[in-house]
C-alpha cells in the first residue's frame, strides 16, 4: 500500500485534474426530478454548497493557523518538521479532509451519481494510500515523536475537543491563506460557477442569454482577482 501511495503522491496534481474533469461527465442524477419534483435542484445545490464550503473552511483554518511545510521533493513525501499545532492538534490530515469534502461537495452539486458513487470511493482509496506513504516517511524521519502524535490524534476523524482553545491561542494569518490558497480558490470557484449555471437552467429562468452573461461576468471577475493576487505576490507587494 505504501508503494501505491508513493506512486499516487508523485502524480497527485494530475489526479486532481482528472477528478475535476470528471465532474462534467454525464451521469444519472443523484437527486432525480421524477422523485424530488420540479424543485429537485434545491437539494444538490444546498447540500453540495454546504459540503464543499465546509471543506474549504477546514483547509482555510488549517493554513491560516499553522501552515505545514510538507510537500513533494523529487516526487516523494517530504517534511521539514513535524507540525502538531493548530488544526493538526485535532486531526492528522485536515488538509486532506478538506479536499475530500470539497470534491464530495462539488460532486453533489453536479448532481452526479457517477461522481459520488464511483469517483469518490476511488479518490478515498488514493488518499488512504498517499497518507500511508506519508506516514511511513514521517515515522522513519521523526520516529517516536510521530508515534506519540498518532496515539493522540486521529488520522481522519477530527476530534473537536479543545477547538475553542486552539482558536483562542493562535492568530489567523489571512494573508498566508490567500497566498497559499488563491489558485485552489480560483479553480474551485470556477467549477462551482460552471456547475450552477450550466447544470441548472432553472436558476436563470431557462434564459440562455442571461446565463451566458452571468457566466462571462463571473468568470471574468474571478480571473481578474486571480491575476491581481498573482501580480501582487510576484512583485512583493502582498506578503505574509
Amino acid at each position: 500500500m505504501v508503494a501505491i501511495g508513493n506512486f499516487f503522491f508523485k502524480y497527485r496534481n494530475w489526479i486532481f485534474i482528472l477528478f475535476y474533469a470528471a465532474l462534467f461527465i454525464p451521469s444519472w442524477p443523484l437527486f432525480p426530478r421524477e422523485r424530488f419534483g420540479d424543485h429537485y435542484y434545491i437539494w444538490p445545490i444546498a447540500l453540495g454548497l454546504f459540503t464543499t464550503v465546509l471543506g474549504q473552511l477546514i483547509r482555510g483554518l488549517t493554513i491560516g493557523l499553522a501552515y505545514i511545510v510538507r510537500g513533494g521533493k523529487e516526487g516523494k513525501p517530504y517534511a521539514e518538521g513535524l507540525v502538531t499545532e493548530g488544526i493538526f492538534t485535532h486531526a492528522r490530515n485536515p488538509l486532506y479532509v478538506g479536499n475530500i469534502l470539497m470534491l464530495l461537495g462539488v460532486g453533489i452539486l453536479a448532481n452526479s451519481l457517477f461522481y459520488v458513487g464511483i469517483m469518490m470511493p476511488i479518490f478515498l482509496f488514493i488518499y488512504q494510500a498517499i497518507v500511508l506513504a506519508e506516514e511511513n516517511f514521517l515515522r522513519g524521519k521523526f520516529g517516536a515523536s510521530f508515534d506519540e502524535y498518532t496515539k493522540k490524534v486521529h488520522r481522519w476523524l477530527p476530534n473537536l475537543k479543545g477547538i475553542g482553545k486552539t482558536f483562542a491561542s493562535m492568530g489567523f494569518n489571512w494573508k498566508r491563506w490567500i497566498l497559499k490558497e488563491h489558485t485552489t480558490q480560483f479553480i474551485w470557484l470556477i467549477g462551482i460557477t460552471l456547475l450552477l449555471l450550466l447544470n441548472y437552467p432553472e436558476l436563470t429562468g431557462y434564459d440562455k442569454d442571461l446565463r451566458n452573461l452571468l457566466l462571462g461576468i463571473s468568470l471574468g471577475f474571478l480571473l481578474l482577482v486571480y491575476i491581481l493576487i498573482r501580480f501582487l505576490k510576484k512583485t512583493g507587494r502582498f506578503t505574509e
